[in-house]
């Protein structure tokens, strides 16, 4: 691994520790807005952002009330969701189609936390899946115009 990719994975995973953390309250629960996962969209320009983002996820999760939990369920989510993202969009020209598909993938994929809420607090499950999924989908939906945004300035394609 060259050792930009590694500068590179490690500064995604430290934006993504950082941004977490700064809106800590809405981050962990049944009403999710973590800001910080506009950065899977990463994922549509270069597949090497995946390391990145599941250490991002995993070290803002050891944070977690319920890091027992959440090291589990939390990074197992998105290493499924990204891996289906480079999957699905392998043969997908665009990167607002596959930002698209990405936003769906992780808000369907969001009944893995819904279960998850489930085991560890008793939360009803379908409530929890569209409440945690509906803020998965805002994040993500709002997180396009933005990420293609910084696109333009930093080139993601050949960032890492």
């Amino acid at each position: 691994m060259k050792t930009k990719t590694i500068a590179v994975t490690g500064v995604i995973a430290a934006l993504y520790v950082a941004v977490s953390l700064l809106v800590a309250p809405f981050a962990f629960g049944a009403v999710q807005f973590r800001i910080a996962e506009m950065f899977n969209h990463l994922i549509v320009f270069n597949k090497k952002y995946f390391f990145g983002i599941v250490l991002g996820v995993f070290i803002t999760n050891m944070f977690s009330p319920m890091a027992a939990y959440d090291l589990t369920f939390g990074v197992a989510h998105s290493i499924i969701t990204l891996s289906l993202t480079i999957l699905a969009t392998k043969y997908v020209k665009g990167n607002i189609a596959r930002m698209v598909i990405n936003t769906v993938l992780f808000t369907f994929t969001m009944c893995i936390i819904a279960f998850e809420l489930m085991l560890a607090l008793d939360f009803p499950f379908f409530y929890t899946w569209l409440t945690v999924a509906a803020g998965e989908f805002t994040v993500l939906a709002v997180g396009i115009p933005i990420i293609i945004a910084l696109n333009k300035r930093l080139n993601f394609k050949t960032l890492i």
